[in-house]
């Protein structure tokens, strides 16, 4: 076989190809032209564990590389200081670092973040300590630290009028690693509903919705907000800007992965909003869970199981099965009871919230789902925000898609009425709006870097890094950054050898005719979540023919990937040897046919299987049996050690002498497994 040959099969560099052989154990020279076919088959059979060790050496060096620039800044010193909340770009500047490996350093922290966008001083903080930097915060960051602290004096200032407080909804944040099963527990939190039983349970997408459960106790039914955003990017923002949302956190952990570092960071957050909180330990039907290998990682962390003599409450789950769901409710309910002075809200007061999701619909502009925590919002009241009006309710929707006219404490609704769209984590006073001044659009709108600005991450595909895999090409949009996030991570978990996803585009909002520019360029499909296609781009991709899918289930578009990827595997061929024969003679010749008389030396032969002719030991042709008889009787199969006669199928010239190695093929369909 040629080398270039074999390169080609491989997927690799020639020149590469003849460097990496000797290195494991092929004696074959750097100007090699040829290679023989027992070495060539070898080399086929060895190339897949030949690659995945050139990958961890790739990644070992990497890691060393990054290992040694950090040991040198950290043995420099080098210091940097940062304002109090600072965009992804200006603190990738600061440390003169490219953005795209600080925005990377963030998408391993489970951050998703685009160059324009802000991280709060400890994120910040985190990053920079891992990548050797000191951080301090800058002294003369009064200013925008006092405008901080003045959002949580917002929001607790209104809470203070509160007079006549009564028993709420608990509202509830569910945080922990990117893949440990957060948006797969809250959709099945979202079934499990004792009073929504519509088809499929698929509600409306807003950020938070409420499910109704039955009080063991008391028996009655008691509701539960949750806040539905998939890696807490709006939970992080609010604490950044002083915002309690959440009374109760559930923290997961993957019964089969135990405590990862963004758990850690969760652990933290979780402690510094002094929230109380319920572990729920996933996936404990896998093969691989180990939950006492969990419990004892989190007893190392101060984190102690009610029956190991702590205060946590722990709850075994499968969320993938719906195993013990009914248990995380009844336990969440407890821990709602335990804390009840704390969950109290006066429902008579002008409303008072915090902003959990934001963007701008196409169809109804700017849109913004608010999280009541105290007061009662009703239509056709001013939208004040930072002390500055944003419009007017003119429509509300619970989570289900239904029109409401009022939402009181605990309860999220998304309102249409704001002249822009606010960003995450703003509080919303009602109270307020007799000292608010009329907002400036047009200025807001250039200000803006929240939900209205549509942002692209740039691609993070890499060929070399790929190692000639079949890629799957996207360019993906969603609605919200908790989606995008949601999706990449699930995305990420695909696993193979021989096929992948690769992210050419991804970013917020409708999609343009920049991504499909882009989705042209790299033969990609475009996926909208909860978007739509401007006019043109849809022009564009049908003149094109670019293939295009729109989704509101992040399920439906993961599977969609999954079946796709599967027609992308070359289809698996099992060979089973079934048996020998020898020709003893010719009865007839025709053309493409031959009728033959032989023993079955071993084995067996059967109607239907292929057949390899062989002659003084070498491989001459290839047919395949259609017919064999024993005496006048036609038969499926002949034993070993019968004479037969048999009817072969192919271009071959058998005589005798000849040796027919009798065999079967069975074509296997291969699937993509989620690790």
């Amino acid at each position: 076989m040629n080398v270039t040959e074999l390169a080609r099969q491989l997927r690799t560099n020639t020149k590469v190809l003849l460097e990496i052989l000797p290195q494991y154990g092929f004696d074959i020279g750097q100007k090699a032209i040829k290679i023989d076919d027992r070495t060539a088959q070898q080399v086929i059979k060895k190339w897949k564990f030949i690659k995945r060790d050139l990958e961890l050496k790739r990644q070992q060096e990497q890691e060393e590389r990054k290992q040694k620039e950090r040991e040198l800044r950290r043995e420099s010193g080098k210091t940097i200081l940062i304002p109090h909340i600072i965009t992804v770009r200006e603190f990738a500047e600061k440390m003169e670092l490219p953005v795209t490996q600080v925005m990377m350093e963030l998408m391993k922290n489970g951050i998703l973040a685009n160059q324009n966008q802000n991280i709060d001083f400890d994120t910040a903080s985190i990053i920079g300590n891992e990548l050797g930097f000191g951080v301090q915060k800058l002294d003369g960051d009064s200013e925008e630290t006092d405008k901080q602290d003045e959002q949580g004096e917002v929001l607790e200032e209104a809470l203070k009028k509160s007079v006549n407080k009564e028993q709420r909804a608990p509202v509830i944040v569910v945080m922990g690693h990117v893949d440990h099963g957060k948006t797969k527990l809250l959709d099945t939190i979202r079934h499990t509903n004792i009073i929504d039983k519509e088809s499929g349970g698929i509600t409306q997408h807003i950020g938070a919705y409420q499910t109704v459960w039955k009080d063991p106790k008391s028996g009655a039914e008691r509701a539960l907000s949750f806040i539905d955003t998939p890696g807490h990017e709006a939970f992080t923002v609010m604490r950044s800007r002083g915002a309690k949302v959440a009374d109760i956190a559930i923290l997961v952990v993957a019964a089969d992965d135990g405590v990862k570092p963004q758990t850690e960071e969760v652990i933290q957050i979780i402690r510094a909003a002094k929230l109380p909180f319920v572990v729920t330990i996933n996936k404990i039907d896998k093969e691989t869970a180990d939950v006492q290998r969990v419990k004892t990682e989190l007893s190392q962390r101060n984190i102690i199981p009610e029956e190991w003599g702590g205060d946590v409450p722990m709850v075994e789950i499968s969320a993938k099965s719906n195993i013990n769901i009914d248990k995380l409710l009844d336990v969440l309910l407890l821990v709602a009871d335990m804390n009840e002075e704390t969950i109290k809200a006066d429902a008579t007061i002008p409303a008072v919230g915090t902003i959990i999701e934001s963007h701008v619909d196409k169809g109804m502009g700017p849109v913004a789902t608010v999280l009541v925590q105290a007061g009662t919002l009703k239509l056709g009241d001013p939208l004040v925000v930072n002390k500055e009006i944003y419009g007017k309710v003119r429509a509300m929707k619970d989570y289900t898609g239904s029109p409401v006219e009022s939402a009181g404490p605990s309860v999220p609704v998304q309102i249409i009425g704001f002249k822009v769209a606010p960003e995450v984590g703003d509080i919303m006073d009602i109270g307020s709006a007799s000292g608010a001044s009329k907002i400036d659009i047009k200025q807001k709108k250039t200000q803006q870097t929240g939900a209205e600005k549509t942002y692209v991450v740039e691609s993070n595909a890499n060929d070399e890094d790929e190692g000639g895999k079949k890629m799957m090409n996207l360019v993906i949009k969603a609605d919200v950054l908790g989606s995008l996030e949601a999706i990449i991570g699930s995305l990420s978990k695909i696993k193979h050898d021989e096929v992948g996803v690769s992210i050419v585009g991804k970013g917020l909002g409708n999609i343009n005719e920049d991504d499909v520019h882009k989705a042209e360029a790299a033969d990609a499909t475009v996926i909208g979540f909860h978007v739509n296609p401007t006019p043109l781009a849809e022009e564009d991709m049908r003149e094109k023919n670019i293939p295009f899918k729109h989704y509101t289930v992040i399920y439906d578009l993961i599977n969609w990937v999954k079946d796709e990827l599967e027609k992308m595997l070359d289809v698996e061929i099992i060979v089973h040897e079934l048996g020998n024969l020898k020709v003893l003679a010719i009865f007839r010749t025709e053309k493409g046919a031959m009728t033959v008389g032989g023993r079955v030396e071993n084995g067996k032969i059967a109607k239907g299987a292929q057949i390899r002719v062989k002659r003084d030991g070498e491989i001459i042709g290839a047919g395949k049996l259609v017919e064999c008889q024993t005496g006048k009787q036609s038969v499926k199969e002949v034993p070993s050690g019968t004479e037969c006669g048999l009817r072969f199928e192919g271009k071959t010239r058998i005589e005798v002498g000849d040796v027919l190695e009798v065999y079967s093929e069975e074509r296997k369909v291969r699937k993509i497994i989620f690790q």
